[in-house]
């Protein structure tokens, strides 16, 4: 398992999110720029909507920045139990410990890149090889960890 190469595509991934983001949040201010200049009371609506459209973006952006952040203290080195930065390969999946980015392919595998807060990376929290786990009544022993 390619740890760094891993890390690298998803933090190009969550910088491309965040491209997007920028962009739209501008695109979103302009044309709420442009209808402040237009006349009357039936225009504060849809100002307002824009306006609660850049907060919605403003959020999710804020949330890629903390991912961003969060990457940058991946241990990309192997692990013996199963913590922030793990590569962890049960029956049912592989799985990388890290952000919330759900599932993608690497090298021809389906990974799931979830959250060190989600409940799956909870339940297989400080567990080691061989270890069993029930997340939503579904067991699972850890086959390897990376």
């Amino acid at each position: 398992m390619n740890k760094p190469q891993l890390l690298e595509i998803i933090h190009q991934k969550i910088s491309e999110k965040i491209q997007k983001l920028e962009q739209l949040i501008a695109e979103t201010r302009a044309s709420n720029n442009e209808t402040k200049s237009s006349m009357g009371d039936k225009y504060e609506t849809s100002r307002e909507m824009l306006q609660q459209e850049i907060n919605n973006l403003q959020l999710q952006l804020n949330e890629h920045l903390k991912s961003l952040q969060i990457l940058k203290n991946v241990n990309p080195n192997p692990h013996k139990i199963v913590t922030l930065g793990s590569f962890v390969e049960t029956e049912k999946g592989k799985f990388f410990i890290a952000v919330s980015l759900g599932e993608f392919s690497f090298n021809q595998e389906k990974i799931f890149v979830v959250s060190a807060e989600s409940p799956l990376a909870k339940a297989m929290n400080s567990k080691k090889t061989g270890e069993t786990f029930i997340v939503n009544n579904l067991s699972q022993t850890i086959k390897n960890i990376w």
